[in-house]
């Protein structure tokens, strides 16, 4: 297969979802509305994308693609990292321009969509995670297969080269977890500055549609801990680790688009082989999430782990597809 060329002409056809995106950050800005009576509209949009981003494996970023306001956020996050850096050059006048240009009713009534349905769904989970660490294993592991499987269609070309990355990424993350705080089955509490770099690292995952933040996390083997510090009101912990996600989020926001632009197979490779390596995490028996150890199910405790997989599996290719067909009426 001859390589493409890297400009591609504006009649050549270009079928891949990033491709998609990339034409349509190219597009002129979206417009935002500010009139107050949307406000229960968006709230409405970040509940479902805050409900998204509390379970591992369901990306908020797809879901922001299912509602139709990727691009909008995209943007808006684009403005609130121009207010940061120019805050840093100290620029007054410079400020003042990009804090307007900031659509603040439209991402602050996101925002707190977002945070009530972490809010509200936090203390269930947590009880879920503590009762049912099988179960819920098993679950996640389907949500997990199914981001595998929509990452794996968004690859321009499936060529030796990616493929061979996707597999060293997931051979290394697979030895790696081994080492890392999952496989610490104490329960301990990790150091508050932990909570400050899983924040910086997870909040990138908001615009990478097919990663979740919640999986990063539960990659880092804090998930279980985030979560109870939501339903414990920890404010200690969740601002920091709130910190850590504003400081991420600055630092890397246009970084990420600019290697989704540029190296998007190779990105994508990454992250299908990181989620496969996954599975000593996500893997039921006998544990749950509560470390990385591997076991064959026992007679009687296979089918309802093996059942909620699958439901996963069926949930995340359903979401998809809505995306999809979304996508094809626009």
């Amino acid at each position: 297969m001859p390589e493409p060329t890297p400009q591609p002409s504006p009649s050549t056809p270009r079928t891949d979802d990033a491709d998609a995106r990339t034409a349509e950050q190219r597009r002129p800005a979206p417009e935002f509305s500010t009139s107050p009576r949307s406000i229960p509209a968006q709230l409405a949009r970040g509940f479902a994308m805050g409900s998204a981003d509390v379970v591992p494996g369901v990306s908020g970023g797809t879901v922001a693609l299912v509602l139709g306001i990727y691009r909008h956020l995209i943007a808006a996050l684009g403005r609130c990292v121009d207010v940061a850096t120019t805050a840093l050059r100290f620029d007054g006048k410079g400020i003042v321009g990009a804090l307007k240009n900031v659509p603040w009713i439209w991402i602050v009534s996101l925002i707190g969509g977002i945070l009530l349905a972490v809010f509200l769904l936090a203390a269930p989970l947590e009880r879920a995670l503590a009762t049912y660490p099988e179960q819920m294993a098993g679950l996640f592991t389907g949500f997990i297969v199914g981001a595998c499987l929509l990452c794996w269609r968004q690859l321009q070309r499936s060529d030796v080269r990616h493929i061979a990355l996707a597999a060293v990424w997931a051979v290394a993350f697979f030895f790696l977890l081994g080492i890392s705080p999952a496989a610490q089955t104490g329960g301990q509490a990790p150091e508050l500055w932990v909570y400050f770099v899983t924040g910086a690292i997870a909040i990138c995952a908001m615009i990478l549609p097919g990663i979740s933040g919640s999986f990063l996390l539960v990659l880092m083997g804090v998930y279980a801990h985030v979560i109870g510090a939501v339903s414990q009101r920890d404010f200690l912990v969740l601002g920091v680790f709130a910190l850590g996600c504003v400081v991420g989020l600055s630092l890397a926001a246009k970084g990420l688009s600019w290697l989704l632009t540029h190296h998007h197979d190779a990105v994508v490779a990454s992250m299908i082989g990181l989620m496969i390596g996954s599975i000593r995490i996500l893997w039921p028996w006998p544990h749950g999430l509560e470390s990385t150890e591997m076991a064959l199910p026992a007679a009687d405790t296979w089918l309802m782990p093996t059942l909620l997989a699958v439901l996963g599996l069926v949930l995340v290719l359903g979401i998809d597809a809505v995306a999809r067909r979304v996508g094809d009426d626009h």
